[in-house]
């Protein structure tokens, strides 16, 4: 018989923020497992991602969360911020806060592209009605009762309502019926009249919805009153970074005295050690909910009542723009804020209200806006019906509705039927719950919880790669994964579209998703690396084996900057036929390699690796790089013909064969036989320019300008070659040929600037990719960038700390004109200058650099040392005119 797969159904009411977050997860896990499923959203709204929140068009009205906090993905978290910058706000970084508008745009569009992504696997439909009530059917799956008089069954339904309704219980009678009170402010239309009306105003509550009303309502003439029972504002979120703090010790196992205390000594140890209370209370937000449940529902009572809008009014605060707003309003006393409570209300004959505070103030006023935040139970009619039924009932202190891991809990505590809830509902379970935050990852693990891994049942042979390595995918996948690794060991171009062919195929390949982050990381591939590694990360949770795994915890790592080169030796040493690992690690021209890998280290690996190759030509062809940047190039020359002998496309064994040339002054040789490689075979080649960056270096050694300028404008610059290798092979070249005076006039370096994006001049992910940033940002003068790039190296991983932040130091002294210091610094770097990665041919422009400024520093004797060197190493015409240049 035929297997044919169930296809799932799941109902979301709500297509508010959490019911987008929770549908785009479903339809990145139906996609990832190839799981058919029929989902429908189920919301009377215009837009899905809006909700109440996100649907205000005021540009005053800000996200109370930095940018850098508000991912839809909690395994991405860049993800909204690189939204904005793709969607007109270039310069926005993650400490910014973007309008709430803004944000509802980013749940739709991140929503839109999911189903785009998932089509085929996912159908949707968009039911724009209420659902008002519930049943569980006898086949354990559940039934909805639409207004519209519609009914829907699905295998489960997430109710994603968001929080309940004010209940204004707070209000006199008199004021409930008063049409000068608006229950519900965020209402189509409820403020129209307000705003045309320039009577004061009272906000019952001083929380978030009572400061986004009051920059809205913030007009000349007009005083507006806020009240509360604290009377405290939220506070603002600090105009930078304070920095990051553990949480404290002592949070387990403590009564609700003993944590009070406890946390009170976390904070003012952060003020005084950072100077702001901040990261204290941010320290604690991963233990909040373990700590509630901690609680007897006596002390929890009891800090809601004596600590809860203090922690409320700390915990949830004011972007900057928003609390500087409220505090000129507050100068300016258009804004009075006042503790107490509403007693009782007076209609005016000319429609105004007196209203009288418990703190004995009468205040007259034209409107009074509820600002007190939800009620403490869902309130909606589905709800209603329910916990009328008995399938839904009251959370702990009443609050929202017991859940067990969001399902629904009935009176006895059992899940009754496959009714799921996320956000607000699960407040009386985790008090914090109500952020985007927490809810992404409450998404994520309902959709884990709706949509189980599929049964492997008995499964057929795994396909291999090119190695004889088993791949977790079928077979039309592991063919495009294959054709993308040969691309990636030939050196050919098309490696890119294979494993993106690959992943298209089976989206749960999480080799294919590691395989590209490593190219958009390192190979500057158009591949938006931090989406290609979760997507990886979350493939290889569901679907690979050891290996696999280990690669995508190699690529994270290298991506992170969190040791990646250790763990990229250890899988090697577990896995030596890992082909890509293995490119990956020996520094050519795919990878920057593993930075602190010396030469014996790097034989080792090879060594290592050997008898799973068995002479294969890419590893002949690494072997034969390794020996010339050991010196043994009579031996890299016969292993690199032994290759290509082979395999005649083999990047790796011309590019070995390339340095032979170079490093052993054949210059004329070398310049010939590669511009027939290029022209030739190397037609196919991905870095093709770098190639012909290799030929003008010998045009260079030649001290041949002319030939030097014909090459980069016709194979070097920007246009022709774009993104990194513009930058690691174009900049370079320009400033070769200046510090050797090969090029006259103008240098055309800010072509290479404006082809390579701000971030990678300024913020690169690697060291190979900063020394070359600095290169070329030194050719321009351009000094305010090369201090950014220090900063950063300053603070990135320890190559660019040690070895990048210096180099950026001593080539500004060079801008500057300051050339002795220039020269000390770069003298001193020469030794630990491998550690950057590539070949000994790319870092001598370092050396160049040292010796343009021992000549300008007046240091001949040290220049003609440093001239002498080179010469003796390998022969070329420039270096004896410029040794001969040097005076005596």
């Amino acid at each position: 018989m035929t297997d044919v797969r169930k296809r799932h159904s799941v109902a979301i009411v709500g297509a508010g923020a959490a019911g987008a977050l929770t549908a785009v997860q479903l339809c990145e896990t139906a996609h990832r497992r190839r799981t058919a499923l029929d989902l429908v959203l189920i919301d009377p709204a215009p837009e899905a991602g809006r909700g109440t929140a996100y649907a205000t068009r005021d540009p005053r009205h800000r996200l109370n969360v930095p940018a850098g906090n508000m991912s839809a993905y909690p395994d991405d978290p860049g993800h909204f911020v690189r939204w904005l910058c793709r969607h007109g706000e270039p310069t926005v970084t993650g400490a910014d806060f973007a309008t709430r508008y803004r944000y509802g745009a980013y749940l739709a569009d991140t929503l839109g592209q999911a189903l785009v992504r998932a089509h085929g696997t996912v159908a949707v439909r968009r039911l724009r009605t209420l659902a008002e009530s519930c049943t569980g059917t006898p086949d354990g799956r559940v039934e909805l009762h639409l207004a519209d008089g519609g009914h829907l069954v699905a295998d489960g339904a997430v109710l994603a309502t968001g929080p309940a309704g004010a209940t204004a219980g707070w209000a006199p009678p008199a004021l409930r019926t008063s049409p000068r009170f608006i229950a519900a402010p965020w209402s189509p239309g409820a403020l129209d009249a307000v705003r045309d009306n320039p009577d004061d105003v009272l906000l019952v509550g001083t929380g978030l919805t009572a400061v986004d009303l009051a920059l809205t309502l913030d007009r000349p003439g007009r005083t507006l009153h806020a009240l509360s029972r604290s009377g405290l504002l939220p506070q603002p979120h600090a105009l930078g970074p304070a920095g990051v703090m553990p949480a404290p010790e002592g949070l387990d196992d403590t009564s609700l005295g003993r944590l009070r205390r406890a946390v009170y000594r976390h904070v003012s140890r952060s003020v005084r050690t950072h100077g702001d209370w901040r990261p204290g209370l941010d320290s604690l937000r991963p233990h909040t909910a373990r700590l509630w449940r901690s609680l007897t529902p006596e002390e929890r009572e009891e800090f809601l009542a004596r600590e809860g809008a203090l922690w409320n009014t700390h915990r949830h605060r004011m972007a900057p723009a928003t609390a500087e707003h409220v505090s000129r309003a507050r100068t300016a006393r258009r804004l009075h804020v006042h503790t107490g409570t509403v007693l009782r209300v007076t209609e005016s004959e000319d429609g105004s209200l007196a209203v009288e505070l418990s703190n004995g103030q009468v205040t007259r006023v034209g409107w009074v806006i509820d600002c007190t935040g939800p009620g403490r139970r869902p309130d909606s009619p589905l709800w209603q019906a329910l916990f009328g039924s008995g399938l839904a009932v009251p959370g702990p202190l009443g609050m929202g509705a017991a859940t067990r891991d969001g399902q629904l809990l009935d009176a006895r505590g059992r899940a009754a039927a496959p009714l799921f809830t996320l956000g607000a509902p699960r407040r009386g379970e985790l008090w914090e719950t109500t952020a985007i935050p927490e809810i992404r990852v409450q998404a994520a693990e309902l959709a884990q919880q709706l949509l189980p891994l599929p049964s492997r049942g008995r499964t057929s042979r795994r396909p291999v790669d090119g190695h004889g390595l088993p791949l977790s995918t079928h077979a039309e996948a592991a063919a495009a994964y294959r054709s993308g690794l040969g691309r990636v060991l030939k050196v050919r171009s098309g490696a890119e579209d294979a494993f993106a062919r690959a992943v298209a195929l089976d989206p749960g390949f999480a080799l294919g998703h590691a395989a590209l982050a490593l190219l958009g990381h390192e190979c500057a591939a158009a591949v938006d690396v931090p989406r290609a590694l979760a997507d990886a990360q979350r493939a290889a949770r569901e679907r690979s084996d050891e290996r696999e795994r280990s690669f995508v915890a190699v690529v994270t790592r290298r991506v992170t900057g969190d040791d990646g080169d250790e763990a990229l030796v250890r899988h090697l040493r577990e896995h030596p036929g890992d082909a890509l690992a293995l490119a990956a690690a020996v520094p050519t021209i795919a990878f920057s390699g593993v930075s602190d890998l010396h030469d014996d280290d790097a034989l080792g690996l090879l060594e290592l690796t050997s008898p799973a190759y068995d002479g294969h030509w890419f590893h002949t062809s690494l072997l034969a790089f390794l020996r010339q940047e050991e010196g043994r190039l009579h031996e890299a020359g016969e292993l690199a013909h032994r290759a290509l002998a082979v395999e005649p496309a083999s990047g790796h064994a011309v590019h070995a064969l390339a340095h032979v040339h170079y490093e052993s002054g054949a210059h004329r040789a070398g310049r010939d036989w590669l511009d027939g490689w290029v022209s030739g075979r190397g037609r196919g080649a991905v870095h093709r320019a770098h190639f012909s960056w290799h030929i003008a270096l010998h045009e260079l050694a030649l001290d041949d300008p002319a030939a030097v300028r014909r090459r980069w404008f016709t194979q070097l610059a920007p246009g022709r070659v774009r993104g990194l290798r513009a930058l690691v092979d174009s900049g370079s070249l320009l400033w070769r040929a200046r510090l050797s005076d090969s090029w006259d006039g103008e240098l055309p370096t800010a072509d290479v600037l404006d082809s390579v994006a701000r971030e990678v001049l300024e913020r690169p992910a690697t060291a190979f990719t900063a020394l070359h940033a600095a290169v070329a940002l030194t050719a321009a003068g351009d000094l305010p960038a090369l201090h950014r790039l220090r900063d950063h190296a300053a603070g990135a991983d320890p190559v660019q700390r040690e070895v990048i932040a210096p180099l950026c130091e001593a080539l500004a002294a060079l801008v500057e004109e300051r050339f002795h210091e220039a020269a000390r610094g770069l003298d001193a770097l020469l030794p630990v200058l491998r550690r950057v990665g590539g070949s000994a041919a790319q870092r001598e422009v370092v050396e160049e650099t040292l010796l343009y400024a021992l000549v300008a520093a007046g240091r001949c004797d040290a220049a003609r040392r440093l001239l002498d060197t080179r010469l003796d190493r390998k022969p070329a015409p420039r270096d004896r005119r410029l040794r001969a240049a040097l005076p005596s």
